[in-house]
């Protein structure tokens, strides 16, 4: 069967099927279709975008559903592969869509099935580069990609960016200013509202017949299931009564006569998979071309003012500009305000435009309120000119049942997803808290990457979490995706961390493993986790993925105790692996290179303060794991074999934990740095022994024997070691703070006649005294009593205070 040609119309109503070629979120575009449709009353409205989303359109009257949204459509046997067709407030087709169920008139969307185009990405995956499920397949890249809606750059050798085309033609550098001038500072209350949409159907024409119709691959298929849909339209309820909505790029196209013989040709085969689709709330920085965007605009927030802004739009704008500005505790007035509006609007005169549009507004701002300054400017582009609006979807809009529980749980915690980034402080004493807290640690897991741990401010306690939270739009894809499963998030995260912890390929990403499961509370996936982990610990022969395991699994016993978690089967694993780490250590650590010995000494830094945590802990079965340790430290202090940084560290250490007193750490050191041993091994022994943000410095300034064997050792190296052992010494001496650095100075500037270390006695220098002068450490003791709560008076007190409080009950 042949089909006759569409009948024209574009610019009047009656003559046929209404093509409103538009610009996807353009205000101007969405009030042109909006008086358009106000003067046609067609009796059908259709609208590019998927059908399959044909039933979702009553959800766009709901009362929860607020733009910025977006069409999702997801393959059901494959969650990751996505694509979105997102809507704002000022899009052309949301307009369309509200229009239609305002007035009892049907709404279709009429492009290619998302079926198809889910499945033709598929094949085109390695092509597109389109893996990541963030939807740029169809929307990003091929409906959102056409020049006339995104004003983008277009596909390299394949189309033409019509905006760019057309500015250069009436002489304009920047398309979104000339789109400005001729298109969102153009009134539709006056004349024809079909004129706008027959000039840009004619502009569309002559640009398709001069450079051709693209030659995007998709462009013809698309095109032939619009004119097959629109024909059908025309046949139920007459061409008059049928308006269509689409790109102005494809308005040509569906004009174009073709016959449905052709039209069913160029359909027929294409690859289809299953697809499900949803609303799911967007944001105005994903609308941004800096997203990387297809159809992006520059300032969707500029453009949803403009679209909302009753009047004075202007005016408007500078309010909410020096709002903003006050917030930041800039000091803007009304004056400020009035001359920020004068100046857009003479610039608007001296530029020949119609109306101030963004270029004069910004230019104003920043030289008004901004006193000329580019960085108050950039605050304001990014709030308010780009934004972070984020739209909301009601509760009746389809999901998959994980989506579903993350929102009660999100509702039942009141925490809420908002598009800004912002930092919250969780206190896990707090049981909404911990819930909080839990929930993030679990969708981490999930791949749901909501929220991202930070340092927290003041405090180093296992009970305080702080962290930097912003939605994504894309995230609704991870959570589809994660819903096979489970279909909560709790059952979700147990059955991936099970599965993870199998597929782990090594110890280091097991132990982690662990301790996401306790931070999550995956009470019922810990001990499928634990029996992997100590198969895999079993196994593992390697000392440093033993030693780098440890810290870890302390940590977790932490986090146990803070969450009130039983810990007792992980602190079993780990006190065993510890005793696999005293065995290996000292052989693992002959023979090393300098880069391998830096990285083993940095293996015992984490194992000694692993070992401190560990020792007073549950280890029922592995008692003294400290003495032990200890052990291991000293046979590490005297080995000849072991590169001089990790024996530095080793006699260090010991020091630390008065295991080796001040006497005996002088004779090491005096050993370490004799003549004959090599300077460079020398050099790396002092920096094991007092840098690595150990505290070295302050032990130089308060031991000047110390320093004292360090300062002559140092002046006695020969020339040409000299400038090999330097950069070790500069990065050992650089990480102490300007206070000690400049301490240690003073005590080397004044020579060894007067210093400690050389006297023997230490007379007449300021601060050091032949012994401990014990009665001024005592004066510190009643105030260090209070604050451990150890004070006799104070808890005499209390007992008296609880004794009167006993006689009263």
């Amino acid at each position: 069967m042949s089909g006759g040609p569409l009948p024209g119309g574009g610019g009047a109503a009656g003559a046929g099927p209404l093509l409103l070629g538009v610009r996807h979120h353009g205000p101007g575009s969405a009030r042109a279709v909006r008086a358009a449709l106000e003067a046609a009353r067609p009796r059908v409205v259709l609208i590019e975008g998927p059908p399959e989303a044909d039933a979702l359109v009553p959800l766009a009257a709901d009362e929860g559903m607020r733009p910025p949204v977006a069409l999702l459509a997801h393959a059901v046997d494959e969650p990751g592969r996505s694509a979105f067709w997102p809507l704002a407030e000022f899009s052309p087709e949301w307009v369309a869509i509200h229009w239609a169920l305002d007035h009892g008139v049907p709404a279709r969307f009429i492009d290619l099935p998302a079926a198809h185009t889910l499945a033709w990405e598929k094949e085109k995956e390695e092509a597109s580069n389109d893996g990541d499920g963030d939807g740029d397949g169809e929307d990003e890249g091929e409906r959102d990609g056409e020049g006339d809606q995104g004003g983008g750059a277009p596909h390299a050798g394949v189309r033409i960016d019509p905006l760019r085309a057309l500015a250069e033609a009436a002489g304009y550098d920047d398309p979104e200013r000339w789109w400005e001038d001729v298109v969102e500072h153009r009134g539709v209350g006056d004349g024809d509202p079909f004129a706008p949409f027959a000039a840009l159907e004619e502009a569309m024409g002559a640009l398709r017949e001069t450079y051709g119709d693209g030659g995007h691959e998709r462009d013809a298929v698309r095109e032939a299931y619009m004119r097959l849909q629109v024909r059908a339209a025309g046949r139920a309820v007459g061409d008059d009564g049928v308006a269509v909505v689409c790109g102005a790029w494809h308005v040509p196209a569906l004009r174009r006569r073709a016959s449905v013989a052709a039209d069913r040709v160029l359909l027929k085969g294409l690859p289809k998979v299953k697809a499900d689709l949803t609303w799911v709330p967007w944001t105005h920085r994903r609308l941004a071309r800096a997203s990387g965007y297809g159809a992006g605009i520059d300032s969707p927030g500029w453009y949803g003012h403009l679209f909302g802004a009753p009047d004075r739009p202007v005016e408007r704008w500078m309010t909410k500009v020096a709002g903003l500005l006050r917030g930041e505790d800039r000091l803007v007035s009304p004056a400020h305000v009035i001359e920020a509006v004068r100046l857009a609007e003479a610039l608007a005169v001296l530029r020949g435009r119609p109306l101030p549009g963004l270029g004069e507004t910004t230019d104003a701002v920043r030289a008004v309120m901004c006193d000329g300054s580019d960085v108050p400017l950039a605050l304001v582009r990014d709030r308010l000119v780009v934004g972070d609006v984020l739209g909301e979807v009601p509760a009746s809009a389809p999901a998959v049942p994980l989506q579903r529980d993350l929102d009660r749980q999100q509702r039942r915690l009141r925490f809420k997803p908002e598009a800004h980034e912002r930092e919250v402080e969780l206190d896990l004493r707090k049981e909404t808290d911990a819930e909080r807290s839990r929930l993030l640690h679990r969708l981490g897991l999930l791949g749901v990457a909501w929220g991202e741990r930070t340092v927290s401010r003041g405090s180093t306690g296992t009970f305080r979490e702080t962290w930097r939270l912003r939605w994504e739009p894309e995230l609704s894809v991870r959570v589809a995706e994660a819903g096979v499963w489970g279909t909560t998030v709790l059952a979700a995260a147990t059955a991936r961390a099970e599965a993870d912890a199998v597929a782990a390929p090594g110890l280091a990403e097991v132990t982690a493993l662990a301790e996401h499961c306790l931070l999550a509370g995956l009470s019922d996936a810990l001990p499928a986790v634990m029996r992997v982990l100590a198969d895999r610990a079993a196994l593992d022969t390697d000392v440093g993925h033993l030693a780098q395991a440890l810290p870890a699994l302390v940590r977790s016993l932490r986090y146990g105790d803070v969450r009130g978690t039983d810990t007792a089967a992980l602190a079993e694993v780990a006190a065993g692996l510890a005793e696999r780490v005293f065995v290996g250590l000292p052989p693992a650590c002959a023979g090393l290179d300098a880069d391998a010995a830096e990285e083993m000494r940095r293996h015992v830094d984490a194992v000694h303060g692993a070992v401190g945590l560990l020792d007073d802990g549950p280890a029922p079965r592995h008692p003294d794991l400290r003495g032990r340790w200890r052990a291991v430290l000293r046979v590490l202090s005297g080995r000849d074999g072991v590169p001089g940084g990790i024996r530095g560290r080793a006699v260090r250490l010991l020091l630390d934990g008065g295991d080796v007193d001040a006497e005996e750490a002088a004779r090491l050191m005096g050993l370490a740095l004799s003549v004959g041993t090599p300077p460079a091994d020398a050099a790396a022994w002092i920096e094991g022994f007092v840098g690595g943000g150990a505290g070295g410095g302050m032990l130089l300034v308060h031991d000047e024997r110390l320093l004292a064997l360090v300062d002559g050792w140092l002046t006695g190296v020969p020339a040409e070691a000299f400038t090999d052992v330097l950069p070790l010494l500069r990065r050992t001496f650089s990480a102490y703070e300007p206070g000690v650095r400049r301490t240690v100075g003073e005590l080397v500037r004044r020579g060894p006649g007067e210093r400690a270390g050389v006297t023997g006695t230490g007379a007449g220098i300021a601060g050091f005294a032949a012994e401990p002068d014990t009665a001024r450490a005592a004066a510190v003791l009643p105030v260090v009593r209070l604050l451990l709560g150890t004070d006799p008076e104070e808890k005499e007190a209390e007992r008296q205070r609880d004794g009167l409080a006993g006689v009263g009950r």
